[in-house]
Protein backbone atom coordinates (compact mmCIF):
# COMPACT_ATOMS: atom_id res chain seq x y z
CA UNK A 1 0.00 0.00 0.00
CA UNK A 2 1.12 3.37 -0.59
CA UNK A 3 2.33 5.74 1.95
CA UNK A 4 -0.35 8.49 3.21
CA UNK A 5 2.74 10.24 4.13
CA UNK A 6 4.25 10.13 0.52
CA UNK A 7 1.19 10.55 -1.49
CA UNK A 8 0.38 14.07 0.38
CA UNK A 9 4.50 15.03 0.17
CA UNK A 10 4.33 14.24 -3.69
CA UNK A 11 0.81 16.08 -4.30
CA UNK A 12 1.58 19.00 -1.88
CA UNK A 13 5.46 19.40 -3.99
CA UNK A 14 3.56 18.91 -7.40
CA UNK A 15 0.73 21.75 -6.15
CA UNK A 16 3.66 24.08 -5.82
CA UNK A 17 4.76 23.89 -9.95
CA UNK A 18 2.85 26.60 -11.49
CA UNK A 19 2.13 24.10 -14.86
CA UNK A 20 0.67 21.71 -12.33
CA UNK A 21 -2.38 24.39 -11.81
CA UNK A 22 -2.60 25.81 -15.45
CA UNK A 23 -5.84 24.38 -15.80
CA UNK A 24 -7.29 26.24 -13.02
CA UNK A 25 -6.48 29.41 -15.41
CA UNK A 26 -8.50 28.55 -18.59
CA UNK A 27 -11.70 29.89 -19.47
CA UNK A 28 -14.15 27.46 -18.43
CA UNK A 29 -15.74 27.62 -22.49
CA UNK A 30 -17.49 24.73 -24.21
CA UNK A 31 -16.81 26.20 -27.42
CA UNK A 32 -13.63 26.88 -26.88
CA UNK A 33 -13.25 23.21 -25.38
CA UNK A 34 -11.64 24.30 -22.28
CA UNK A 35 -14.69 23.58 -19.64
CA UNK A 36 -14.33 20.31 -17.67
CA UNK A 37 -17.40 17.65 -17.50
CA UNK A 38 -18.38 17.22 -13.60
CA UNK A 39 -16.62 14.23 -13.80
CA UNK A 40 -13.28 15.93 -14.66
CA UNK A 41 -13.66 18.52 -12.46
CA UNK A 42 -14.52 16.97 -8.97
CA UNK A 43 -11.39 14.77 -9.87
CA UNK A 44 -9.39 17.57 -10.89
CA UNK A 45 -10.08 19.22 -7.45
CA UNK A 46 -9.78 16.26 -5.38
CA UNK A 47 -6.19 14.91 -6.70
CA UNK A 48 -5.53 18.96 -6.15
CA UNK A 49 -6.11 18.95 -2.43
CA UNK A 50 -5.93 15.32 -1.53
CA UNK A 51 -9.97 14.20 -0.98
CA UNK A 52 -11.00 10.71 -1.28
CA UNK A 53 -12.37 10.35 -5.00
CA UNK A 54 -14.66 7.27 -4.40
CA UNK A 55 -15.02 4.49 -2.35
CA UNK A 56 -12.93 1.44 -1.61
CA UNK A 57 -13.37 -1.27 -5.04
CA UNK A 58 -11.70 -3.52 -6.68
CA UNK A 59 -10.19 -2.36 -10.03
CA UNK A 60 -11.21 -4.02 -13.31
CA UNK A 61 -7.93 -5.57 -13.30
CA UNK A 62 -8.53 -7.28 -10.08
CA UNK A 63 -6.54 -4.73 -7.38
CA UNK A 64 -8.10 -2.83 -4.81
CA UNK A 65 -8.52 0.42 -5.01
CA UNK A 66 -9.06 2.99 -1.95
CA UNK A 67 -10.56 5.70 -1.84
CA UNK A 68 -8.10 8.59 -3.21
CA UNK A 69 -8.27 6.31 -6.38
CA UNK A 70 -4.88 6.84 -7.34
CA UNK A 71 -4.30 3.21 -8.60
CA UNK A 72 -6.68 3.79 -11.57
CA UNK A 73 -3.27 6.70 -13.00
CA UNK A 74 -0.97 4.00 -13.25
CA UNK A 75 -3.32 1.23 -13.90
CA UNK A 76 -2.07 -0.99 -17.46
CA UNK A 77 -5.71 -1.22 -18.27
CA UNK A 78 -6.82 2.15 -17.33
CA UNK A 79 -9.38 4.03 -20.09
CA UNK A 80 -7.48 7.58 -20.04
CA UNK A 81 -3.59 6.54 -21.69
CA UNK A 82 -4.20 6.72 -24.93
CA UNK A 83 -6.89 9.53 -24.85
CA UNK A 84 -4.68 11.84 -23.26
CA UNK A 85 -1.63 10.40 -25.36
CA UNK A 86 -3.73 11.34 -28.44
CA UNK A 87 -5.13 14.47 -26.95
CA UNK A 88 -1.18 15.83 -25.89
CA UNK A 89 0.10 14.77 -29.26
CA UNK A 90 -2.80 16.47 -31.28
CA UNK A 91 -2.36 19.91 -29.46
CA UNK A 92 1.51 20.10 -30.09
CA UNK A 93 0.97 19.25 -33.55
CA UNK A 94 -2.08 21.80 -33.97
CA UNK A 95 0.63 24.56 -31.99
CA UNK A 96 3.29 23.51 -34.39
CA UNK A 97 0.61 24.93 -37.78
CA UNK A 98 0.10 28.07 -35.51
CA UNK A 99 3.93 28.49 -35.49
CA UNK A 100 3.97 27.61 -39.61
CA UNK A 101 5.80 24.47 -38.54
CA UNK A 102 4.90 21.76 -40.97
CA UNK A 103 4.84 18.08 -39.03
CA UNK A 104 3.50 15.19 -39.06
CA UNK A 105 2.80 12.51 -36.28
CA UNK A 106 3.77 8.84 -35.70
CA UNK A 107 6.00 9.91 -39.18
CA UNK A 108 6.98 6.67 -40.96
CA UNK A 109 10.67 5.32 -42.31
CA UNK A 110 12.49 6.39 -39.39
CA UNK A 111 15.43 3.33 -38.31
CA UNK A 112 13.60 1.50 -35.11
CA UNK A 113 14.89 -1.73 -33.86
CA UNK A 114 11.33 -2.39 -32.40
CA UNK A 115 9.00 -1.28 -35.15
CA UNK A 116 7.86 1.50 -32.50
CA UNK A 117 7.67 5.41 -34.29
CA UNK A 118 7.78 8.99 -32.24
CA UNK A 119 4.91 10.82 -32.02
CA UNK A 120 6.17 13.45 -33.92
CA UNK A 121 8.59 15.04 -36.15
CA UNK A 122 8.61 18.49 -37.95
CA UNK A 123 8.88 18.29 -41.78
CA UNK A 124 11.45 21.46 -41.47
CA UNK A 125 14.58 22.57 -39.21
CA UNK A 126 13.65 23.25 -35.99
CA UNK A 127 17.49 24.02 -34.12
CA UNK A 128 20.64 23.96 -35.55
CA UNK A 129 19.76 22.66 -38.77
CA UNK A 130 17.95 19.83 -37.38
CA UNK A 131 14.17 18.76 -37.38
CA UNK A 132 12.18 18.21 -34.06
CA UNK A 133 11.70 14.41 -33.20
CA UNK A 134 9.14 14.74 -29.87
CA UNK A 135 7.83 11.63 -27.98
CA UNK A 136 5.00 12.50 -25.42
CA UNK A 137 4.42 10.25 -22.39
CA UNK A 138 2.18 11.02 -18.75
CA UNK A 139 3.53 9.22 -15.81
CA UNK A 140 1.94 8.57 -12.63
CA UNK A 141 3.41 11.28 -9.58
CA UNK A 142 1.75 8.93 -7.09
CA UNK A 143 2.86 5.26 -8.56
CA UNK A 144 4.77 2.89 -6.20
CA UNK A 145 8.04 2.68 -8.41
CA UNK A 146 7.99 7.22 -8.41
CA UNK A 147 6.47 7.97 -4.88
CA UNK A 148 9.94 7.53 -3.22
CA UNK A 149 11.59 10.28 -5.78
CA UNK A 150 8.26 12.51 -6.19
CA UNK A 151 7.50 12.95 -2.44
CA UNK A 152 11.18 14.52 -2.25
CA UNK A 153 11.41 16.59 -5.87
CA UNK A 154 8.58 17.51 -7.23
CA UNK A 155 8.54 16.27 -11.32
CA UNK A 156 11.30 13.58 -10.55
CA UNK A 157 8.93 10.72 -12.07
CA UNK A 158 8.54 13.07 -15.32
CA UNK A 159 12.20 13.42 -15.57
CA UNK A 160 13.29 9.75 -15.12
CA UNK A 161 10.48 9.10 -17.93
CA UNK A 162 12.38 11.46 -20.04
CA UNK A 163 16.09 9.91 -19.27
CA UNK A 164 14.08 6.46 -20.50
CA UNK A 165 13.18 7.97 -23.67
CA UNK A 166 16.34 9.20 -24.73
CA UNK A 167 17.96 6.39 -23.84
CA UNK A 168 15.28 4.53 -26.31
CA UNK A 169 15.64 7.00 -29.37
CA UNK A 170 19.39 7.10 -29.18
CA UNK A 171 19.69 5.86 -32.59
CA UNK A 172 17.70 8.71 -34.01
CA UNK A 173 19.55 11.36 -31.99
CA UNK A 174 22.52 11.98 -34.42
CA UNK A 175 19.94 12.95 -37.02
CA UNK A 176 17.23 14.72 -35.33
CA UNK A 177 17.45 16.89 -32.24
CA UNK A 178 14.76 14.89 -29.69
CA UNK A 179 12.76 16.81 -27.21
CA UNK A 180 10.90 14.08 -24.88
CA UNK A 181 7.46 16.00 -23.82
CA UNK A 182 7.59 14.16 -20.19
CA UNK A 183 4.22 14.91 -17.80
CA UNK A 184 2.98 13.07 -14.41
CA UNK A 185 -0.53 12.94 -14.15
CA UNK A 186 -0.61 15.66 -11.21
CA UNK A 187 0.28 18.11 -13.71
CA UNK A 188 3.98 18.71 -13.19
CA UNK A 189 6.22 18.84 -16.44
CA UNK A 190 9.88 17.76 -17.30
CA UNK A 191 12.16 20.23 -18.08
CA UNK A 192 12.62 20.01 -21.51
CA UNK A 193 8.80 19.78 -22.30
CA UNK A 194 8.51 23.14 -20.53
CA UNK A 195 11.57 24.27 -22.85
CA UNK A 196 9.95 23.52 -25.73
CA UNK A 197 5.96 24.88 -24.89
CA UNK A 198 8.00 27.83 -24.62
CA UNK A 199 9.79 27.83 -27.49
CA UNK A 200 6.77 27.32 -29.02
CA UNK A 201 4.32 29.78 -27.52
CA UNK A 202 6.98 32.33 -28.76
CA UNK A 203 7.05 31.04 -31.92
CA UNK A 204 3.23 30.76 -32.35
CA UNK A 205 3.57 34.98 -31.12
CA UNK A 206 5.89 35.79 -33.60
CA UNK A 207 3.85 34.68 -36.64
CA UNK A 208 1.18 37.69 -35.07
CA UNK A 209 -0.97 35.02 -32.59
CA UNK A 210 -2.10 36.49 -29.05
CA UNK A 211 1.21 36.96 -27.25
CA UNK A 212 -0.47 34.74 -24.32
CA UNK A 213 -0.26 32.02 -27.00
CA UNK A 214 2.15 29.83 -24.71
CA UNK A 215 -0.28 30.15 -21.91
CA UNK A 216 -2.98 28.90 -23.65
CA UNK A 217 -1.30 26.19 -24.99
CA UNK A 218 0.30 25.32 -21.35
CA UNK A 219 -3.65 25.40 -20.29
CA UNK A 220 -5.06 23.17 -22.87
CA UNK A 221 -1.86 20.81 -22.57
CA UNK A 222 -2.71 20.78 -18.44
CA UNK A 223 -6.71 20.29 -19.07
CA UNK A 224 -5.80 17.16 -21.41
CA UNK A 225 -4.00 15.79 -18.30
CA UNK A 226 -6.64 15.84 -15.84
CA UNK A 227 -9.50 15.26 -18.23
CA UNK A 228 -7.31 11.98 -18.78
CA UNK A 229 -7.56 11.24 -15.34
CA UNK A 230 -10.99 11.20 -14.77
CA UNK A 231 -10.89 8.68 -17.38
CA UNK A 232 -8.56 6.27 -16.09
CA UNK A 233 -9.93 6.77 -12.18
CA UNK A 234 -13.65 6.10 -13.76
CA UNK A 235 -12.30 3.31 -15.66
CA UNK A 236 -11.43 1.27 -12.93
CA UNK A 237 -15.14 0.58 -12.21
CA UNK A 238 -16.69 -2.38 -13.80
CA UNK A 239 -19.21 -2.72 -17.11
CA UNK A 240 -22.67 -1.48 -16.14
CA UNK A 241 -21.44 0.83 -13.37
CA UNK A 242 -20.78 3.99 -14.99
CA UNK A 243 -22.62 6.11 -17.67
CA UNK A 244 -20.53 4.55 -20.53
CA UNK A 245 -21.40 0.87 -18.96
CA UNK A 246 -24.57 -1.80 -19.36
CA UNK A 247 -27.25 0.18 -17.49
CA UNK A 248 -27.33 3.57 -19.21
Amino acid sequence: MESSIGVDLARVRASSKPESGSWLHALPSPQMGTLLDDDSLRIAVALRLGCDICEQHHCICGALVDSRGHHGLSCPKCAGRFPRHHALNDLIKRAMVMANIPCVLEPPGLSRTDGKRPDGLTLVPWERGRSLLWDATCVSTFAASHLAGTARVAGSAAENAARLKHQKYTDLKNRYLFVPVAVETSGVWGGEAKALIRDLGRRIASRGHDRRSGSYLAQRLSLAIQRGNAASIMGTFGPGMTRGGLLD
